[in-house]
């Protein structure tokens, strides 16, 4: 008994764990988006840097959430703003800005996702602010 249920438990295993990683997130390069703000492209930059790198560096525009690293609820509501921005306004694109592009702007596009946001809308800054070469479009202080 013990044998059959542990092959059953891997077959199980085997067959969910790959549709796991499938799930598959847009991205926009640097390049891309600076093109797109500069051509007055309506994006809508959802930034969820810690509110002390917000504070040291973002690009022009974004909206501060200070959601990172968007684990809890209380992290994933304070994306809701830009989720009512969403609402009374069309924008070609939603840009979510990390760190450095991965986990947390992951989780972030996830809640926008599940809040509505079309799929084909979303997106991640590949390699988040850390990795962004556009000085002129940076807010610091």
């Amino acid at each position: 008994m013990k044998k059959i249920l542990f092959i059953v438990c891997t077959v199980l295993f085997c067959f969910t764990q790959p549709a796991l990683a499938w799930t598959s997130y847009n991205y926009v390069a640097a390049d891309e988006l600076k093109g797109w703000l500069e051509g007055a492209v309506p994006v809508l930059l959802v930034d969820i840097q810690e509110k002390k790198d917000f504070a040291a560096h973002h690009i022009k525009g974004s909206l501060e959430t200070n959601a990172f690293p968007v684990e809890s609820d209380h992290d994933r509501q304070t994306i809701d703003p830009a989720v009512k921005l969403l609402q009374a306004k069309d924008y070609a694109a939603v840009v979510v800005v990390c760190p450095r592009g991965k986990g947390g702007a992951k989780r972030a596009y996830d809640y926008l996702a599940e809040k509505g946001v079309p799929d084909a809308k979303l997106r991640i800054l590949t390699g988040g602010m850390e990795n962004w070469p556009h000085k002129a479009w940076v807010v610091s202080k």
